[in-house]
């Protein structure tokens, strides 16, 4: 099999398109399933994802580029969920609908900084007089299309509440 180094899988990602973005999502759809990790570090992510696209696929519920989100959550430091927007119910899938106001802001950077980057969500949704329920991230690219583009954007999707008083 030939590397085709000038391939990537990824459509690029315009940053203005999610950046300091607000959302009310009613009953939006997704399919979820579960990231073993290692202290925070995927070990079987590429298999998962795989396994979550063939349903979608199979399902016929794919979204447009533009609408397709997968959003990650590391409830511990041992799994990761993992949330792929739909359009529509998958059979044989965690069918889940997310609901709420929610904030979304642009980072670009390597995987280690998101610490930092969820400190400056936090402080961006706080700006905003909300805070923060639960925060997700969305990865633009894959390593292989991060190195093609010359950037890794990553997006912090924060589920808010507005601030009493």
């Amino acid at each position: 099999m030939e590397n085709n180094t000038n391939a990537t899988c990824c459509p690029e990602f315009k940053p203005e398109t999610l950046n300091e973005k607000e959302y009310f999502w009613e009953n939006k759809t997704f399919i979820k399933d579960e990231v073993m990790q290692f202290m925070h570090m995927p070990l079987n992510m590429g298999s998962v994802i795989t396994r979550m696209f063939k349903k979608i696929e199979k399902a016929e519920a794919n979204p447009a580029d533009e609408d397709f989100l997968m959003l990650c959550y590391d409830p511990s430091p041992w799994k990761s969920e993992i949330y792929m927007t739909t359009t529509k119910i998958v059979p044989n899938a965690t069918n889940i609908a997310l609901s709420g106001n929610f904030l979304s802001k642009v980072f670009d950077g390597p995987y280690n900084e998101i610490p930092k980057f969820m400190k400056e969500m936090e402080m961006y949704v706080s700006s905003k007089g909300k805070s923060v329920s639960k925060m997700y991230f969305h990865y633009a690219y894959c390593p292989k299309c991060a190195k093609k583009y010359g950037h890794n954007y990553i997006i912090a999707f924060a589920q808010t509440e507005d601030l009493l008083g």
